[in-house]
């Protein structure tokens, strides 16, 4: 059995938030960044409505978004207890 690696953010409370904050800075549609993920527009609102998320997703949004959310996350690990 696997095991999932979710990623819990400290500084950016809501990464769903911050990922369609950014499509918006961006101004990219839902539906560019539907066919970048290779998925469907209502699984873009479910990833806008995560307060975690999966690592390799987060990598792929990360290199589709052009920002390295997984860097903002490291420099949250000093306020994980």
């Amino acid at each position: 059995m696997g095991c999932e690696v979710h990623v819990f953010l400290c500084r950016m409370e809501h990464i769903g938030q911050e990922i369609q904050q950014e499509l918006r800075r961006q101004e990219r549609s839902v539906t560019w960044f539907a066919h970048q993920l290779h998925c469907d527009r209502t699984n873009i609102y479910d990833i806008f409505s995560r307060t975690n998320i999966d690592l390799q997703l987060l990598v792929r949004i990360s290199r589709i978004l052009h920002r390295n959310f997984l860097r903002e996350w490291a420099d949250t690990i000093d306020c994980v207890e």
